[in-house]
């Protein structure tokens, strides 16, 4: 009999979606390569619209008492995740977009006049201050949540490693190597660096960590 695929998640499963793994004859390594810590801010009352571009800054956002009075601001984000968060708690999204670069398109092509505020991380990328400012926008970021790289050492090999951030790729890095794994990734900016390494990624086509699963066993499948 066959070994098993073994797959390492870069991140906590949730029960459920460790059993699609499972359910799949798939041998499941998880461990937390990140860690995200809420962080203590001011929100002012006259603010703009809000910018959200991850489910931790929406988190974080919520555990500031002021944030109900913030329902009527329009809203803007990035990743189904997200907008179902915001909306699960009685927020208004106005756009929503896969990646911070197509959100960042709309807000400089419609709403030039407005003003921002950007909620976000401390690991953030550059894509949607760079728009704006470069539009002339006006845009006031509040950190509001910390990531931690919390690297560890796998033992032993595997054959297929889910990846669901940029600084999850980089804190994996630090202890471990990629050499013939497959590297399932949430997104495109996710597998960024990762392309430097190898040829070996597939990108979800949602970006949920059930879409990488379901790359996960979709390529694996077709192998058997």
């Amino acid at each position: 009999m066959s070994e098993p695929i073994r797959i390492l998640s870069t991140k906590k499963l949730l029960p459920n979606q460790r059993q699609f793994l499972l359910n799949a004859g798939f041998s499941v390594l998880e461990a937390n390569f990140i860690e995200t810590v809420g962080k203590k801010f001011e929100l002012e009352d006259e603010v703009g619209s809000l910018i959200f571009t991850s489910q931790n800054a929406v988190k974080s956002f919520l555990e500031n008492k002021k944030s109900e009075n913030f329902k009527s601001k329009k809203i803007f984000c990035v990743g189904t995740k997200t907008k179902a968060l915001l909306e699960q708690n009685g927020y208004k999204v106005l756009a929503s977009k896969e990646y911070a670069s197509e959100l960042a398109e709309i807000i400089v092509n419609d709403f030039q006049g407005e003003s921002f505020v950007f909620f976000s991380g401390s690991l953030r990328r550059d894509t949607i201050p760079e728009a704006l400012q470069k539009a002339n926008i006006s845009l006031k970021e509040i950190e509001v949540y910390e990531t931690i790289l919390t690297p560890q050492k796998v033992n032993g090999t595997v054959d297929g490693i889910l990846f669901f951030s940029p600084s999850g790729v980089q804190s994996y890095l630090k202890e471990n190597t990629i050499e013939n794994q497959i590297c399932f990734c949430i997104g495109t900016t996710t597998a960024e660096p990762l392309e430097q390494i190898t040829d070996k990624i597939i990108i979800a086509k949602q970006q949920t960590v059930e879409n990488v699963i379901i790359q996960a066993i979709n390529y694996y499948s077709k192998k058997l």
